[in-house]
């Protein structure tokens, strides 16, 4: 049943037109009030759909009994699940993910996927942060539903600010971003500026949300930041985070853009299309 539903959903077309071509923001909303319904049947019958369109492996989750579709879609694993790799020289993956599109922002562009660059200042909103990254790199992190949705520090360093930008909820697999002009600049996102404790390097994590995933928590900062807040807002900050810690999670699947200088030097394991794990090297750090 599953590799029919999938080699349906599959087709480009159909696909889009599924979710896209509905009403994004009106979706978002109502699956973040039903998958919060606590009732056995609905959570029951609900995560069993969720099978049947997504690979969901559960057997590395702290716990089996969820209240929610939604307390599954925010589990947390067991401890020592995602080892951290803990070499000072690796910055490592925030999240579980599929790789992107990476490589080096030239010109303020940055490619969405081959043929399709995005200006990196409509991402962050803000052009001075921008040219700070002008011939840095980057990597497209992208997390399906099925995956764990917390995002972790890639390396000990301090917050110094997060910037909420709102916008829409377009879908972010590859169907659309082979679709959808400047997608990730469209979309409700969170542009976090970090330095890091080793050689005070600039490092900037952008998470995006998508359809069905309108609401990233930032755990460092006790708040969550949704589709019905206006934006852009920027919130200063002053804070300290160790490589591996948690800095918040998704609702459901998206992506987290990982921009870096470009004095780092990408790791064998960063090829795209390769399935990552949080706390896994992406990047080497100067010597």
């Amino acid at each position: 049943m599953r590799s029919t539903i999938a080699g349906i959903t599959q087709q480009e077309d159909i696909n889009f037109l599924l979710t896209n071509r509905i009403p994004r923001r009106l979706a978002t909303r109502f699956m973040g009030w039903f998958s919060r319904i606590e009732n056995p049947l609905v959570r029951d019958l609900s995560i069993s759909m969720w099978r049947l369109f997504a690979d969901l492996d559960l057997r590395d989750a702290e716990r089996q009994n969820f209240r929610s579709l939604h307390d599954c879609f925010i589990r947390r694993l067991k401890a020592g699940a995602r080892p951290v790799d803990a070499d000072p020289a690796l910055l490592v993956s925030p999240c579980d993910a599929i790789i992107g599109a990476s490589g080096v922002v030239e010109a303020g562009q940055v490619l969405q996927v081959k043929g399709f660059p995005y200006p990196l200042r409509d991402l962050l909103g803000d052009d001075g942060w921008a040219k700070a990254h002008e011939n840095g790199r980057y990597v497209t992190l992208r997390l399906t539903s099925s995956m764990y949705h917390h995002f972790h520090a890639p390396h000990d360093g301090r917050v110094e600010s997060v910037t909420y930008i709102s916008g829409d909820t377009w879908n972010v697999n590859p169907i659309a971003l082979k679709r959808v002009e400047r997608l990730f600049c469209r979309n409700e996102r969170a542009v976090i500026r970090t330095r890091l404790a080793q050689g005070g390097h600039a490092v900037t994590l952008v998470p995006v949300a998508a359809i069905l995933v309108a609401s990233i928590r930032l755990s460092f900062l006790d708040a969550t930041l949704d589709l019905r807040e206006a934006g852009p807002r920027t919130i200063p900050c002053d804070i300290p985070v160790s490589k591996g810690e948690e800095m918040g999670w998704f609702e459901h699947g998206s992506t987290i853009i990982l921009f870096v200088p470009a004095s780092f030097s990408p790791h064998e394991a960063l090829r795209e299309g390769e399935t990552i794990r949080a706390g896994q090297p992406l990047f080497r750090l100067p010597g």
